[in-house]
């Protein structure tokens, strides 16, 4: 009874198996992962070449001889190569393996070498084909393995002479070396596809841990990196990932460490380890994998790893984060990204709060420049006003004193800060009681607060801008004067605040962008009603701000809409 499979067979498969196991340690080189995820770079395409021609060379010395000839499966690794990596790094790989054959000698040297070149060429194309659309599948490795194959037995029996014997080798190795070849390299490519899956799923599962490290630490890093931040940083990593112990370092000491260690690794220590220097100076992640390197002095430590991060701004390294293992386990490539996506999280997080301080450091700085220019202004009317009152009504003129002092008070210490309500009607009334000494009848001023409403907290400085500008800007200019307006309400979940006048009205958005035509009472005017908006869409977000609405000789009506219960989440977002 005949066997089942030609002897060649079973001795090709064999063979073929070393390929294999090959294949598999292949998958943990960090060029060939590279190869994988279609970012190679020239280097690393060019190690491939190598690794790849080294495997065709070891399946050819696997071969088993054969009429002067050899039955070999230096095809699997020449036709990886181009299925994996592209026409350039097959034809390489095929070029220094088919040289490789040639110089064995033997009546299929020519034709071996050759077929060599263009199965990693074939297999180049392949790959070209397809990668826009998909990744190379088992099958079509299959497929490709199996025209390679018999590719090779057709230029066998082109170049090689005599023909009679190269068709006799054709007739014996071809279905052996076909069958056995082209299912080696299907099974190449499943063991790529497994890789390929369990990085996408460590991935995936990287990408959960970080994103729900972000969604809970996002409020902690606001105020910068302090040491309470750093310590809820911290808290919140340990209990995501499966480290041993976590540590955040500013550029001179360590802000937190929790987990193991923490009864040495005490916070407030000046930074004493070389590697966490390093990485501040150099501001690139490294590996510290011994005890010596993590630089601990206690005997009884058990931390025995760590992965060191730089966290970065702007203005360079600004910190570290730490990730430990200890003795019973290992830093792995899943440990080595998530660290780095942690850092880059946090790095992020630490840009966006100096943005936010830098905004909040403007707008109060905005606010108070703006100030600085109306208020010698308002000062020197306003003493112009009191000399007039000291001769004739001495306590009226006392009396406007300590409003003023009053308005300039609250002036510098709310500015840009949190107030309630009823101080900034308190500060209004400041300011309209010096106005009306000045212009007498002509100035009415009514307010009218719903109860309830009074303690309510709101920017600070943000009705008596409005206030000034309706009297300067609407009632004074008209002969008569006129009246200004104000009122706080509750409208449903929100505060309203309204500044009427009636006034002269507005022909210009007071929003526009300033133009050199603009008279200078206007801009400063302008500016005001700007910064106040400003600071509430930066404090609050839309919905709410200020609406006005304005109409030449009709008076103009400024709306202010505010959340109420808003204020501690105003507060731990806009700080004077």
């Amino acid at each position: 009874m005949e066997p089942l499979f030609h002897p060649l067979t079973i001795s090709l498969a064999e063979r073929a198996a070393l390929l294999v196991v090959a294949a598999l340690l292949l998958t943990r080189v960090k060029a060939f992962r590279s190869i994988l995820h279609h970012r190679a770079t020239l280097k690393e395409k060019l190690i491939m070449v190598l690794i790849f021609s080294g495997i065709s060379i070891y399946g050819t010395y696997l071969g088993i001889p054969y009429q002067d000839a050899i039955a070999n499966s230096r095809v699997i690794g020449t036709v990886m190569s181009g299925l994996l990596a592209g026409p350039w790094v097959g034809a390489f790989t095929g070029v220094i393996a088919g040289i490789h054959r040639y110089s064995l000698g033997g009546f299929t040297a020519l034709s071996c070498a050759v077929s060599t070149v263009t199965e990693g060429v074939l297999a180049g194309l392949v790959y070209h084909a397809l990668r826009k659309k998909r990744d190379v599948t088992w099958q079509a490795a299959l497929v490709v393995g199996f025209i390679a194959e018999w590719m090779q037995m057709g230029i066998i029996l082109l170049f090689s002479r005599p023909f009679d014997q190269a068709l006799d080798l054709v007739k014996t190795i071809s279905i052996p070396m076909s069958l056995v070849n082209s299912l080696g390299i299907a099974i190449f490519m499943i063991i790529v596809g497994l890789v390929r899956t369990e990085e996408d799923r460590i991935g995936a599962l990287q990408a959960q841990r970080t994103l729900r490290v972000a969604d809970r630490t996002l409020s902690f890093l606001r105020e910068g990196l302090t040491t309470e931040a750093a310590g809820s940083v911290a808290e919140e990593i340990l209990r995501t990932t499966n480290v041993a112990a976590v540590a955040i370092c500013d550029t001179k000491k360590v802000l937190a460490h929790v987990g193991i260690g923490s009864s040495h690794h005490l916070p407030g220590r000046e930074i004493i380890t070389n590697a966490t220097r390093e990485v501040l100076e150099k501001q690139e992640v490294k590996i510290a994998q011994t005890k010596e390197e993590i630089g601990c002095t206690e005997k009884n430590c058990t931390l025995r790893s760590a992965i060191i991060v730089p966290l970065l701004t702007k203005r360079g390294a600004v910190g570290v984060l730490k990730l430990y293992q200890d003795r019973t386990r290992k830093l792995s490539a899943v440990d080595l990204e998530l660290v780095r996506g942690l850092g880059a999280l946090i790095s992020t997080q630490l840009q966006i709060a100096e943005l936010e301080k830098q905004s909040r450091l403007l707008a109060t700085a905005e606010i108070k420049a703006l100030h600085a220019q109306i208020n010698p202004h308002f000062l020197f009317n306003a003493l112009n006003t009191i000399v007039s009152f000291i001769r004739f009504r001495p306590e009226k003129a006392r009396e406007l004193l300590i409003y003023l002092s009053d308005y300039f008070r609250r002036n510098l210490h709310d500015s840009g800060g949190f107030v309630t309500l009823a101080q900034e009607i308190e500060h209004i009334e400041a300011y309209v009681a010096i106005e009306r000494a000045r212009f007498d009848e002509k100035l009415k001023v009514h307010v009218e607060i719903e109860s309830g409403v009074e303690q309510t907290i709101v920017p600070g400085l943000v009705l008596q801008p409005l206030v000034e500008n309706a009297i300067k800007h609407g009632l004074l200019p008209k002969r008569e004067g006129g009246s200004v307006s104000i009122r706080a309400r509750r409208v449903q979940n929100s505060l309203e605040l309204t500044v009427a006048d009636d006034g002269i009205g507005m022909e210009r958005d007071p929003f526009a962008p300033l133009t050199q035509t603009r008279e200078r009472a206007d801009r400063l005017s302008g500016i005001g009603l700007a910064n106040v908006k400003g600071r509430l869409h930066s404090i609050y977000g839309p919905p709410y701000g200020i609406a006005i609405q304005s109409e030449k000789g009709n008076g103009t009506i400024c709306t202010i809409t505010l959340p109420l219960g808003g204020e501690s989440v105003a507060q731990s977002v806009y700080r004077g």
